[in-house]
């Protein structure tokens, strides 16, 4: 397998499989709290991917306060931030939840099954975080 133990799949954005794929590792403890997470270079070479797509996921997780840049050391794994709380936490899924709806409707799922995906998405994702 590769970095954060990611085989891409075809039809989904490269960027969102790296994204989740990296989220994942962190909550999962792979990353830990200040340790240096893997290069633009090192993961663009592993999944085989352009560097400009790794960097973009990169800046993002830092954005997202996922990562931070640490002078001397590069890329590391941040302090989960604090919960976010009301607009800021709303505001961080808007984009996300817009682009389930979308695809959702487009390609015929109705509400009730997105909300049995999610559940079982969080549901493992809680489960990960206690192992």
């Amino acid at each position: 397998m590769t970095v954060f133990n990611l085989k891409l799949q075809r039809g989904a954005p490269i960027f969102e499989q790296v994204v989740f794929a990296s989220i994942g590792a962190i909550l999962r403890g792979e990353y830990e709290v200040g340790q240096p997470f893997p290069s633009v270079r090192t993961i663009a070479s592993d999944l085989k991917i352009h560097p400009n797509t790794v960097h973009k996921v990169i800046q993002l997780l830092i954005e997202e306060r996922w990562l931070e840049v640490r002078p001397g050391i590069g890329t590391a794994v941040a302090s989960r931030p604090k919960k976010e709380r009301g607009v800021d936490a709303r505001r961080l899924l808007r984009s996300d939840v817009d682009r389930l709806v979308a695809k959702a409707q487009r390609i015929d799922v109705g509400l009730q099954d997105v909300m049995d995906e999610l559940t079982k998405q969080w549901s493992k994702l809680e489960h990960s975080q206690e192992d």
